[in-house]
């Protein structure tokens, strides 16, 4: 991978940790204390930060440095979450996201307004890191004890909260003109020793005693808020030439276990893990690699084995067995990862699209073949055909699999919508989410997201009420609104409702009344006068917003989903509350189709929604003048002839097939000549010219190469039910 496509990847994994920082936070301010919550918000900011530092993005690094101290006393509970945090904290997210675009875009300079929101944000973050603003985090000093129980071989930790550092002065310390007490004199200037022991195990008798050389090592307490590695600097210079351990004040160990489990998962190997937590430094690792390179031995087979590397680090009192245990579990989990991630790769959207329009080619190729070896006769290119087709089946259906996406994704975002829009109104509105594992599509997906938006920000807007009403309705203050999804007949469901004040079914009809949309006396059922306010510019709001009230949106609601084949239908209950059905196809590529046959030409209805077909009575038939509907074994189903509505001359077959379907938990029938079958429908779109033709979404193309209609049953069957109430009225 080279570096632009590195940088790539960074840019679309820092987006996607941008996201999940979001979630977390508006999570987190319903759940402030939830530590694991913290943790990965924590995480997520590191890893932005540290990969933006690798590829030299100053501009992002800077930034999220103070984001990334603001987390970290979060984290260590010196901040508590607030409502003040969390919307300064998702303003940040905003800001970064804005630096990643910075970045996609090639990196000019950025604007004024970028620039002024920056400062902006920094200095709210200073507000909550404190005065100094730098996000050290300083230890409460304890007070001096005297007598401190202290071991020499440096193995053990020491009774106070302070850093045990064991040092043993090699024989040459003197000659290379070093002096160990300016070693010491120089620690003092990183906190208070509270304790000195000098060693003398090394010293030989006097008479073979060297004048030149040194003997001395030392036992020092230390206290001080610095890491492991500023301490092991103060060596830097005898490093090589002395013995030297430093165990952690005791607090710290729980501080090292909630960093190791909080690692990104960047590095793998055990020295690795412990450095990245900074339990180990660099010096240590190299000291320990190389212990373990001299102490391995052969196995039975003649093969070299090397000690466990945990073992040394024990046995040389460099890191505590407690931490070495977390971080070989976290080793092991990362590891684990690691496999389920090699499980997944990243599929550009446009191969995968490409790949779905080739199987689609593939369909109609298959059901080409199979025509002509149908009518060529010949039974073995007939079977072989027919698996060529089972197979091609099993590929469109893995292939549309592929494209298939959880809807939650898109529902998750809208917690942040609720919450900023509620804040700018002034309501207390929560939002709860149910169904986000359903799957359809990822066309639909993308495409859905808008209308959503607006019928969530309806909802909060004109649906919930301001707090004082709803406390004179007995309701709670906090108002609700819920987003739903789930399949039903092959298709997704989704719901968008709100336990506000409810559509005032008068108030509605009047007004569609006064525009000339309604004729006065017109008797309109609930569903039908809902279904009003998705007609161009129509409104009942007594005063306008920023968010809504001029009559602009819901029509281009309703436009948006018909164009993705959906329905959507309103219910309402004045003083309950408003839901609003959005009915969608799982997919927009390929489907199950049965063909019939009208006349000459050639419909696909949608497998999913037909229920059965039954051959129409001749006395249905010779009553079809009378009436639209039959007793369908006790139940009364309208139904279409499909000659009729779409004007099929010719004379109509001597037997004629009513074929059920069902929509929405509606039947009708549709009464057409021949029943052809089952058919794979590679969905095309219609043009211009015929999109606006009712009862029909979309054209695919046969074996034979001619084009048969797909039938839009949303519609044809609410078209039967009409033409029944206008037969009955009648």
């Amino acid at each position: 991978m080279n570096l632009d496509q590195a940088l790539q990847t960074y840019i679309a994994e820092s987006r996607s940790l941008l996201q999940e920082m979001e979630d977390i936070l508006l999570g987190l301010e319903h759940r402030p204390e939830d530590a694991e919550m913290v943790g990965a918000l924590f995480r997520a900011a590191h890893t932005i930060k540290g990969s933006a530092g690798m590829f030299g993005l100053d501009i992002v690094v800077s930034f999220t440095h103070r984001v990334e101290s603001l987390l970290d006393k979060l984290r260590d509970g010196e901040v508590t979450v607030s409502g003040d945090l969390i919307g300064v904290l998702l303003e940040c997210c905003d800001h970064t996201s804005t630096l990643i675009d910075h970045v996609a875009g090639g990196g000019s300079a950025l604007d004024a307004a970028q620039m002024a929101e920056g400062e902006r944000l920094q200095q709210a973050l200073l507000r909550h890191l404190g005065e100094d603003g730098h996000g050290d985090f300083p230890v409460e000093r304890m007070p001096v004890e005297q007598n401190e129980a202290l071991h020499s071989d440096g193995g053990a930790v020491i009774e106070l909260d302070n850093w045990h550092i064991s040092v043993q002065f090699g024989a040459d310390v003197l000659r290379c003109g070093m002096d160990p007490a300016s070693f010491i004199r120089y620690m003092g200037s990183l906190g208070d020793i509270v304790h000195l022991r000098l060693t003398c195990d090394g010293m030989p008798d006097m008479a073979e005693m060297d004048p030149e050389s040194c003997y001395l090592g030392c036992e020092i307490s230390l206290r001080s808020n610095c890491d492991k590695k500023s301490i092991e600097d103060v060596f830097e210079f005898v490093r090589d030439d002395c013995r030297l351990r430093i165990l952690p004040p005791p607090s710290h160990l729980a501080k090292y276990v909630d960093q190791i489990d909080n690692l990104s998962g960047n590095v793998e190997k055990l020295g690795e893990i412990l450095m990245e937590a900074g339990v180990l430094t660099d010096a240590e690792l190299a000291e320990a690699l190389a212990l373990q390179f001299q102490r391995q031995v052969l196995d039975d087979t003649g093969t070299a084995a090397l000690p466990q590397l945990g073992e040394i680090l024990v046995s040389q009192g460099m890191v505590q067995d407690e931490v070495v245990s977390v971080a070989l579990e976290k080793q092991k989990q990362i590891r684990e990862h690691k496999v389920q991630e090699s499980k997944f790769i990243r599929v550009n959207a446009e191969k995968l699209d490409q790949l779905i329009n080739l199987v689609g080619e593939l369909v109609i190729a298959g059901a080409s073949a199979s025509l002509l070896a149908q009518r060529s006769g010949n039974a073995m290119l007939q079977e072989a055909t027919n698996v060529i087709s089972g197979f091609v089946e099993e590929i469109r259906e893995d292939a549309l699999r592929l494209r298939m996406v959880e809807i939650g994704e898109t529902f998750n975002r809208f917690q942040r919508v609720v919450r900023d829009v509620s804040k700018e109104i002034g309501k207390d509105i929560g939002l709860e989410i149910s169904g986000g594992e359903t799957e359809l599509d990822k066309t639909v997906v993308e495409k859905i997201g808008d209308p959503l938006t607006h019928l969530v920000r309806n909802a909060i807007d004109h649906g919930i009420e301001p707090a004082d009403v709803r406390r004179e309705r007995g309701k709670p203050v906090r108002g609700t609104v819920r987003l739903h999804a789930r399949h039903d007949s092959g298709s997704i469901v989704i719901e968008v409702s709100d336990d506000g004040g409810g559509l005032n079914r008068d108030k509605i009809l009047a007004k569609a009344i006064e525009r000339g949309l309604v004729a006065a006396g017109q008797v309109l059922s609930d569903r039908e006068i809902f279904n009003l306010i998705f007609e161009a510019g129509f409104s009942t709001a007594e005063k306008v917003t920023n968010l809504s009230g001029r009559g602009v949106g819901m029509d281009v609601v309703k436009r948006n989903i018909e164009a993705l084949r959906g329905t959507v239908d309103i219910d309402s209950r004045l003083g309950v509350g408003t839901t609003v059905h959005i009915r969608l196809p799982l997919t927009l590529a390929i489907i199950d189709g049965f063909l019939v046959g009208v006349g000459k030409s050639s419909y696909v209805v949608p497998l999913d929604m037909v229920l059965e077909c039954v051959e129409i009575s001749q006395a249905d038939r010779d009553a079809g003048s009378e009436r639209n509907y039959v007793n369908l074994r006790g139940e009364v189903l309208p139904y279409l002839r499909l000659r009729e509505q779409f004007d099929v001359h010719g004379v109509p077959a001597r037997r004629e097939n009513i074929v059920v379907v069902q929509y929405a938990g509606r039947k009708a029938g549709l009464v057409v000549d021949e029943l052809l079958g089952e058919f794979q429908t590679v969905i095309k779109p219609l043009g211009r010219l015929f999109s606006h033709v009712k009862g029909i979404s979309g054209s695919t193309i046969l074996g034979g190469g001619q084009v048969a209609l797909i039938l839009d049953v949303p519609s044809l069957v609410h078209l039967a039910a009409e033409q029944e109430v206008a037969m009955l009225d009648a």
